[in-house]
């Protein structure tokens, strides 16, 4: 399947971009963790070229090949923190939506309110959705995995 655009993106649109992710790694959640967060949602949507590079990302941050095969099975795996099986709760729950789950129920949240502040809470939230943003526009623009950005 070859992908359906070749040239580079609207500078403005990749400044834009730039700017929400300067604000998403100022928040404090460590990078490995967002890596997770990336991983699990491109996993969830099928977006191969996400999940290449948040893997790509991940290992550069210093994650393990071990935590990083078990993403996808995070529940039934000893690898990861209770925060960060908050945060891949919610990151699950957010995603979700299409399956006809409830998405993010008050016990979803309060778990990961436990773990993380507001503005925490707030970056976590923005990873996920601009992985949703880029699984989406990869999957409409048939992006091939193999490159990262």
């Amino acid at each position: 399947m070859a992908a359906r655009m070749t040239g580079p993106a609207n500078p403005d649109m990749v400044t834009a971009i730039q700017h929400l992710h300067k604000v998403l790694h100022s928040a404090g959640v460590d990078r490995r963790l967002l890596s997770l967060i990336h991983l699990r949602t491109s996993q969830i949507n099928g977006c191969s070229p996400c999940v290449f590079s948040a893997v790509d990302a991940a290992r550069k941050t210093g994650e393990t090949d071990e935590r990083l095969h078990h993403v996808v099975a995070w529940r039934e795996t000893p690898f990861y923190t209770e925060q960060e099986r908050a945060a891949l709760a919610l990151t699950e729950a957010a995603n979700r939506l299409q399956d006809g789950a409830p998405g993010v129920t008050d016990e979803i949240w309060d778990a990961a309110a436990d773990h993380f502040g507001q503005e925490q809470l707030s970056a976590i939230t923005l990873e996920i959705v601009l992985t949703n943003f880029f699984n989406r526009i990869n999957r409409t623009t048939r992006e091939q995995a193999g490159k990262t950005w």
